[in-house]
């Protein structure tokens, strides 16, 4: 039977491979491209634009923004108005601010990243004790690969991931909803320079504070 390949579109997500021996220097499968990806990028920076779909494949909900990663456990997600957005991984607490709401909610990042795609993200380089790993081929540019989670304990069921010329470029997440979350990375750049302040996060005035600590 033919891999199986989430219908492609712009994207939740993209939230980022071994060299290959192929002529072009470029990785030959997507699970190549995930060895390289792990195994050579500590930082990770990007644009994104993110699309959430129905189980009928109708939209639900866009947005976009800009996204920084430090393995391990760093990462800063920036949502642009109107659905403006600041989440914050500083390696021992995750902080989510509503703009909008005027709010910031604070947890333990440990346990609000098990069993996550963003654990997967700026996490270690053993995925494949958490992940069945499937190399879907090739759509076009892209290699595709899946990661099944071999636990039943988070919402998502299956994370692909698109690489093109060896680089990280969509995410597409399907959850226990039959949602599908898509993600479409541009302006990537793989271990650039990143100020450790820009994975610290300072409350602004006049919010409120809800502390979910465990």
């Amino acid at each position: 039977m033919k891999p199986r390949i989430l219908p492609k579109s712009v994207f939740l997500v993209a939230v980022v491979l071994l060299l290959a021996v192929s002529k072009s220097g470029y990785a030959a499968t997507g699970v190549e491209s995930l060895n390289r990806f792990f195994s050579e990028f500590r930082t990770f920076r990007a644009d994104f634009s993110q699309i959430v779909l129905d189980p009928n494949l109708l939209p639900l909900e866009e947005s976009s923004g800009r996204i920084w990663i430090s393995r391990p456990n760093r990462f800063r997600w920036d949502y642009h108005p109107p659905f403006a957005q600041q989440i914050v991984a500083d390696g021992s607490k995750i902080w989510m601010y509503d703009v909008e709401l005027q709010q910031v909610t604070v947890r333990d990042q440990d346990f609000t990243l098990k069993n996550t795609p963003a654990a997967l993200l700026v996490g270690g380089d053993d995925f494949d004790s958490d992940y069945l790993v499937k190399d879907l081929g090739r759509q076009g540019s892209v290699l595709w690969v899946s990661l099944e989670p071999r636990s039943s304990d988070g919402n998502f069921v299956e994370v692909q991931l698109g690489f093109e010329n060896s680089h990280l470029r969509l995410i597409q997440l399907l959850d226990r909803l039959d949602q599908i979350t898509r993600i479409v990375m541009s302006h990537v750049e793989e271990n650039p320079d990143i100020a450790n302040d820009r994975f610290e996060f300072d409350i602004p005035p006049n919010v409120d504070v809800i502390r979910e600590l465990r």
